[in-house]
C-alpha cells in the first residue's frame, strides 16, 4: 500500500515536472502541487483515452506516461485559463 502511494508520486512527479516543463510560462506551484499535476493529468490522459480509443473497460483510469504529461499539459493550460478570470 506505502509502495503504490509513494510510486504515484514519483510517477506524478515526473509527469508534472514534464508537462510543466513542455507547457512555457509561469506557475507558481510547488512540489506538492507539481504531484498533483501529473496524478491529475494521469486521469484525464486515461480518460482522453478511453473516449478516443476505447482502451478502458472501466471510464477513466490511469493512464500511461505518454498520456499523463498530455493530461497533465491539458490541466495546467485550464488552471491558467481559470486563473485569470480570477
Amino acid at each position: 500500500m506505502i509502495g503504490n502511494i509513494i510510486s504515484w508520486c514519483v510517477f506524478g512527479l515526473i509527469a508534472g515536472a514534464l508537462a510543466r516543463f513542455l507547457t512555457p510560462g509561469k506557475d507558481p506551484m510547488g512540489c506538492f502541487g507539481t504531484v498533483g499535476l501529473g496524478v491529475a493529468g494521469s486521469f484525464l490522459g486515461g480518460a482522453i483515452s478511453h473516449l478516443l480509443f476505447g482502451i478502458s473497460n472501466q471510464g477513466i483510469q490511469p493512464a500511461g506516461f505518454i498520456g499523463a504529461v498530455i493530461g497533465g499539459v491539458f490541466v495546467l493550460l485550464l488552471l491558467r485559463h481559470f486563473a485569470k478570470k480570477t
